[in-house]
């Protein structure tokens, strides 16, 4: 019996001797750790933050936008006349108009989200756009992949000849469309109307703003105040929430609408 537990003991001795030894292999280098926490330390010091990038404004662009008093509404003329003293650009700049929709408005008169209107300028927008009647010829080009127009109208006995283009024009908004007006039996009008300042336009995807040029910085005030009052009266002043001018480049100028 003694020897048995004196063996026993033994086994058990080393037993934890082993455990011991293993526990040590396990348990890392306190310096080797050191290094490596020193190191990752370094690395992040030497590493630069990532910043968000701040727009930086010309100095012009600083100098004319002291111009524009802030929340301020302008009279209508007055907007067109600041700005085109802020324009920015050495070349003849367009003047954009920008409209905010009041989506309870439209919602209220039963306007779907893509609200669009067809509206004719008095004046143009000073560029000219190139409108193009379908046929065979029109159709052949377009396959080839040429398109010398900017607006395609069609009769709508050309509808299924326009078929076989339709998932090349579709996605460029060159398709013809019965709401746009280019899908009509008077071709000939209709091209004499858009070439003549007749515009379409419609709100942003699922947003109810719109985009348009109404002319051009060396316009006359009046014709350019003309061209935004049409504009406005088409769409009709009870559907707009805000209004905001600018030239090409330059600072936004809210519009007081009457």
């Amino acid at each position: 019996m003694g020897d048995e537990t004196e063996e026993k003991e033994q086994k058990q001795k080393a037993e934890s001797r082993r455990q011991t030894k293993a526990s040590k292999k396990d348990k890392p280098d306190e310096n080797v750790v050191s290094d490596v926490t020193e190191k990752t330390a370094e690395k992040a010091k030497s590493t630069p933050k990532k910043t968000a990038k701040v727009k930086v404004r010309s100095k012009r662009y600083m100098e004319v936008i002291k111009m524009v008093e802030k929340n301020k509404l302008y009279p209508l003329t007055d907007a067109v006349s600041l700005v085109k003293q802020t324009s920015l650009t050495k070349f003849d700049g367009t003047v954009e108009l920008h409209i905010n929709l009041n989506p309870l408005a439209l919602s209220e008169k039963g306007d779907k989200k893509d609200f669009r209107v067809t509206v004719s300028l008095p004046h143009s927008t000073g560029k000219t756009i190139r409108v193009a009647i379908a046929d065979e010829a029109i159709i052949a080009e377009i396959a080839s992949g040429k398109f010398n127009f900017d607006v395609l109208v069609a009769h709508p006995s050309m509808m299924p000849q326009l078929a076989k283009v339709a998932r090349v024009l579709g996605p460029k908004g060159l398709m013809p469309n019965p709401k746009t007006g280019t899908v009509t039996p008077d071709v000939e009008k209709r091209v004499k109307e858009l070439t003549s300042g007749q515009i379409n336009i419609k709100t942003e995807p699922e947003n109810p703003i719109l985009h348009l040029p109404v002319g051009k910085v060396s316009f006359p005030d009046k014709n350019i105040a003309e061209n935004v009052t049409a504009v406005l009266k088409g769409i009709g002043v009870a559907k707009i929430k805000t209004v905001f001018l600018t030239a090409t480049m330059g600072p936004s100028i809210c519009v007081l609408v009457l």
